[in-house]
Formats: structure tokens, sequence, C-alpha cells
């Protein structure tokens, strides 16, 4: 707790950036999200909780119920919890994703 996390650490290459999670609790997880140009992560996944996703960088096709959305570096989304998910790289990326528990 109170620690800083560096998600974007600035020699980090996006094509050598790694996926992890920064925290866990019975709350909610929050993961450091590495999406490579045209990889399909998360294809039709669902959590019983709401998530969000916050690009850092690049940029990805969010798939949320069947309807597609571009998201950007800066950008963010809200996916209500059962809702069907896919996130496919249009190129390099990084995403903050954080699923809440319900």
């Amino acid at each position: 707790p109170g620690m800083a996390a560096d998600l974007q650490p600035p020699n980090e290459l996006l094509s050598e950036a790694t996926t992890y999670v920064l925290v866990k609790n019975e709350a909610f997880e929050a993961i450091r999200m590495a999406v490579r140009k045209d990889y399909v992560a998360c294809r039709d996944h669902h959590v019983p909780g709401p998530i969000t996703i916050q690009c850092l960088k690049g940029w990805v096709e969010l798939s949320v119920d069947g309807e597609t959305h571009l998201l950007k570096a800066g950008q963010w989304s809200y996916v209500p919890g059962g809702v069907s998910h896919t996130i496919k790289g249009v190129e390099d990326s990084l995403l903050l994703l954080t699923i809440m528990f319900c």
C-alpha cells in the first residue's frame, strides 16, 4: 500500500513489455497488460464484476457484447459485469485493466 508503480518505464519497448498483476485483494484486481499487435486477449471473456480498461500506450480494439470500439492512448472504457468482451491489439499496446469483485 502506498508504493508507486511505474506503469510506463521510459526506456521500455512496447514490443518487449510484459503483463503483470499490480494488486489483487478481495475487492479488486489491477493488471498492467501488454497486448501485441494483432494479438487477441480475453476472447469473448466475461467476469462477474465490472471492469475498466485504460489505454496507456498504443491502440486496441475493444469488442463489448459484439460491438467494436477503438481505444487509443489516453482513453478509458468501462465494461459492466457479466458482459462478454474481447481485446485485440491494433498496434503494440499497454493497458491498465481493473476488475472489481462483487
